[in-house]
């Protein structure tokens, strides 16, 4: 039987994952498109790098203004991603602060938050770095294949087989070692463009509703698309050069310990996205880039990742977890996880990962409960919260309405729930069942 503990380290090693996944189909068709897509017009520093399952810029926005912040305060996002809360506030002119559990996604937003590298700067060192790379791979490809470098095994093992062909891998490794020898005033920015590029443009991954291959690419201008990543960059820095100083913090942590890393009694107003009890494992939508980056390196780096998370998938679950014991009070919730175990036996499912979906469900609501109970010292009296967050029917199509669930805890922790705005509809394909997305809105009123 596969125990808690491996599950969660073979996140990418079984045989259904390896596989490729084409033909993806979504899970959900969206009712409004529009509301999740990214306005042109919010593509500068926004698009530097954006996470696959991240929120857009304009709902930022829309809460910004329905709360009244303004440069003065200071606005929390205690699961930033890869800085789109963050981003959205320092073009308003708001200080704010950022929590982040992958080491990856906090790097890329402490990036996209400083607009203090010299555009200038930013492109000679890159075509300098451009230069050194190209000339390097002049003398080595002519030997090619025999002398491809690779990864170690403890580090490809990490990767859906064929994220990456070999030739483009050798060319990555070697721009990654000239980046990591640059001018160090921008050399994150450097790093950031590699990341931005390497899912998709460099390697063959592709995003649906799962993570899976796309186009087989034998050979890429890595370079040149690195290059051009980085010309981007320069121009969006000297557009926004003007707000660099408005600060911004991003802190690598559990958003359960938040009253531990942001200083008390200091946010005005929290807009954030948390994980889902969706089954989505949110450190392998960015496995490639925090491989060859240097992010991760084995199974006990991935192991240390993950349990600095909400549980929100079965992959991600130890033996040790215990914050369903949070869930004492909440009797709604223990009855729904006992109903999908119901469901469970009903069905005759008996996979490892399949009997873990009930404990899921403790797990995460039990997460977010301490974290809202620890995020209390850190708000002001009156600080406004809103929590982007989706009902989901894919444990065995019984629905959990997330949103409704947390502002029951959010209520029993002092919390008052002002209400629960909807942001999208979805349409599950399976059941026709429509999938609320919604923004559950939440003030602290004070201890």
């Amino acid at each position: 039987m596969t125990t808690y503990e491996e599950r969660a380290d073979a996140s990418v090693l079984t045989a259904e994952e390896q596989a490729p996944l084409k033909g993806m189909s979504n899970e959900f068709a969206d009712t409004r498109p529009s509301r999740n897509q990214m306005l042109d017009e919010d593509r500068p520093i926004h698009d530097w790098y954006r996470f696959v399952l991240s929120f857009p810029p304009h709902l930022v926005r829309e809460y910004m203004v329905k709360f009244g912040i303004e440069p003065g305060q200071t606005v929390l996002d205690p699961f930033c991603g890869t800085g789109t809360t963050l981003v959205e506030a320092k073009k308003a002119g708001v200080a704010s602060v950022g929590i982040e559990a992958v080491p990856l996604s906090s790097f890329i937003a402490s990036a996209k938050t400083d607009w203090n590298v010299n555009g200038d700067s930013l492109l000679a060192e890159a075509e300098e770095v451009a230069r050194l790379t190209a000339q390097t791979l002049a003398w080595q490809l002519p030997t090619a294949p025999a002398n491809l470098r690779g990864l170690p095994e403890s580090e490809s093992k990490l990767l859906l087989a064929d994220s990456i062909s070999p030739l483009p891998l050798h060319k990555t490794l070697v721009l990654r070692d000239f980046i990591d020898s640059s001018d160090e005033r921008v050399q994150t920015h450097l790093r950031t463009a590699l990341a931005r590029e390497l899912p998709t443009t460099i390697g063959n991954l592709r995003f649906g509703p799962e993570i899976g291959l796309g186009e087989i690419k034998k050979d890429v201008d890595v370079v040149e698309a690195w290059l051009k990543r980085v010309r981007r960059m320069t121009a969006d820095l000297r557009l926004w050069s003007h707000a660099a100083n408005t600060p911004s913090t991003v802190i690598e942590g559990d958003a359960r310990t938040a009253g531990n890393l942001v200083a008390e009694n200091s946010v005005d107003a929290v807009i954030t996205s948390p994980p889902y009890p969706n089954e989505k494992d949110y450190t392998r939508t960015v496995r490639l880039e925090s491989v060859l980056l240097g992010f991760l390196d084995s199974r006990e780096s991935l192991r240390a990742v993950k349990r600095g998370l909400v549980r929100s998938n079965t992959r991600s679950v130890y033996k040790a977890d215990d914050d369903d014991h949070w869930l004492a009070q909440f009797p709604n919730i223990t009855a729904l996880a006992d109903q999908i175990e119901a469901k469970r036996l009903e069905l005759g499912k008996t996979s490892g990962f399949e009997k873990m979906y009930h404990r899921v469900t403790r797990l995460y609501f039990g997460g977010m409960a301490r974290h809202l109970d620890s995020l209390r010292s850190v708000l002001k009296p009156g600080a406004q919260l809103a929590y982007v967050v989706g009902d989901q029917a894919s444990y065995f199509r019984i629905m959990i309405r997330t949103g409704t669930l947390l502002a029951e805890i959010a209520e029993r922790l002092g919390y008052e729930v002002v209400g629960i705005d909807l942001f999208r509809t979805r349409t599950a394909t399976a059941t026709r069942a429509q999938i609320n997305e919604e923004v559950l809105l939440l003030r602290w009123p004070g201890a």
